[in-house]
């Protein structure tokens, strides 16, 4: 495979995923991780993507206040009206991290009253700019990667909360394995998040579904809700209706 092939398929990967890892694309390119860590390297340097240690991250996941790149933005602005409609008055709400739960908040209408719990910085700093909203942030020791606090004492401290919703920006879903994801970190303070909701949501822009990362999240019997750009009866949808999942 030419170089520029490599990098197209690189590119195509973290745009979808936001995170992929030098011994998985070695595997899928069929190549050595060195000539995967020169791609990715070049890829840096070129301002395409950030290369950390074992892998890279989207820029659009690398949150700042000024970052206005966000991949398929119009679908997950589609996704966060959908998603809206769901969170009412009164009601207590468990937001991860990710771009598509960003506009989500966005859409949030002013008045509305509830309040927000969250492990991730860029959803609390979004949700400072609510104007009625509570914020309620848990933090302990930060990964900074994916911008979350995670440890222990956060997987403890969500035990001791029952809220009504809780809403996942989600990296990878698939009918037989779930939600999945690749950082073991991220994967327990999700699984604690789906153990204190109620109702479990998962947003996800379709170029996700039908893909899978290395470890699992939850199995798709834990997902009450999915929310794609999609119509509801899309045909792409009807396995995860076959589970029992709610499809927005």
């Amino acid at each position: 495979m030419l170089k520029k092939e490599r990098h197209a398929y690189i590119m195509h990967e973290i745009d979808i995923h936001n995170k992929v890892l030098s011994s998985d694309l070695s595997i899928q390119l069929t190549v050595s991780e060195d000539t995967i860590r020169r791609d990715l390297q070049e890829l840096d340097e070129k301002g395409i993507l950030t290369k950390v240690h074992g892998g890279a991250l989207s820029k659009s996941f690398h949150f700042t206040l000024q970052n206005n790149t966000v991949y398929s933005q119009p679908e997950k602005k589609i996704i966060a009206q959908k998603a809206r409609e769901l969170i009412k008055d009164g009601m207590l709400v468990l937001l991860s991290g990710g771009t598509t739960i960003i506009e989500l908040i966005k859409s949030l209408p002013p008045e509305l009253n509830a309040t927000f719990i969250t492990v991730s910085i860029p959803t609390a700093l979004e949700l400072l700019d609510h104007p009625n909203g509570e914020v309620i942030f848990i933090g302990n020791k930060l990964l900074k990667n994916a911008q979350m606090s995670v440890g222990a004492e956060v997987v403890q401290r969500l035990s001791e909360i029952k809220c009504d919703l809780c809403f996942l920006g989600t990296n990878s879903i698939d009918v037989e394995n779930g939600i999945t994801d690749l950082d073991l970190e991220v994967i327990e303070v999700k699984r604690a998040m789906i153990r204190s909701a109620k109702k479990t949501v998962s947003l996800s822009i379709s170029k996700k579904l039908n893909t899978v990362q290395r470890m699992v999240v939850c199995k798709i019997e834990a997902v009450d809700i999915l929310i794609t750009e999609l119509d509801a009866d899309d045909e792409l949808l009807q396995p995860y209706r076959s589970k029992g999942v709610t499809v927005i």
